[in-house]
């Protein structure tokens, strides 16, 4: 089926000396799969590699056989250009690891707009604005919602939150879980939006440390998570 779409890439890998595998989440599908043939062997052809950076948003017109193998993408274009997300450092850094987050956690070929619109406007709220030191903690914390375990904060705020279980605990358990301070940073970011994120204020080591429960909170929640790599260079970058 020819379906024409918005899509945000999530990930490119070179396959054979001229090709390209694209992972890609589409508005009209969720998560899809092209392999581009002989893109980075021609010059003269419609589709660009360059398209096909971290979060880039596009809009394609695809062959969908939706059999769980790899489409076909017949024509690409740009719907928003960034300023600075590929340019500076640690934006860049950010879109990597963000990136190879959605890309570990979003396995099905299924519709869900309201996931799709919030990475778009939340890419374009990261490319637009300067005080992003809290933007992918707050970020992982929200599309916890469409996957089905953000935090339980219907029931009040203790003084331990279970990771395990998502939900605030008055006595410590057994399962991985916050407290302290780091529970309080936790609690800052639930509640907000991107343009309160920079009140929350943290040094690089309790941002760092709340980053790796909050990856630890995927780890626990979805089948199958795999640990981002690209988290070591975030961290680098932000020191």
């Amino acid at each position: 089926m020819r379906v024409t779409t918005r899509a945000i890439v999530l990930s490119s890998l070179k396959y054979g000396d001229t090709s390209v595998i694209v992972k890609a989440f589409t508005e009209s599908d969720g998560l899809k799969t092209y392999l581009l043939k002989g893109i980075m062997g021609s010059r003269k052809g419609k589709l660009k590699v360059a398209y096909f950076q971290p979060l880039m948003q596009l809009e394609i017109v695809a062959i969908h056989r939706n059999k769980g193998t790899m489409e076909r993408l017949q024509e690409v274009k740009s719907i928003y250009a960034y300023q600075t997300l590929h340019t500076n450092v640690t934006k860049n850094a950010v879109a990597f690891f963000l990136s190879e987050m959605l890309g570990n956690s979003i396995y099905e070929e299924e519709k869900n707009e309201g996931l799709f619109s919030f990475l778009e406007a939340a890419f374009q709220w990261l490319d637009t604005h300067d005080q992003i030191a809290n933007f992918h903690l707050y970020f992982l914390l929200e599309i916890t919602k469409y996957f089905g375990f953000y935090p339980e904060i219907t029931t009040g705020r203790s003084a331990y939150f279970d990771l395990q279980d998502g939900r605030f605990i008055p006595r410590p358990g057994l399962n991985p879980m916050l407290t302290g301070d780091e529970l309080d940073h936790f609690t800052a970011l639930l509640g907000i939006n991107f343009d309160a994120i920079h009140t929350i204020r943290m040094g690089k080591e309790e941002r760092q440390a709340l980053l790796q429960k909050i990856v630890l909170y995927f780890e626990l929640h979805l089948h199958g998570f795999r640990k981002p790599r690209s988290l070591a260079v975030l961290n680098e970058v932000f020191n």
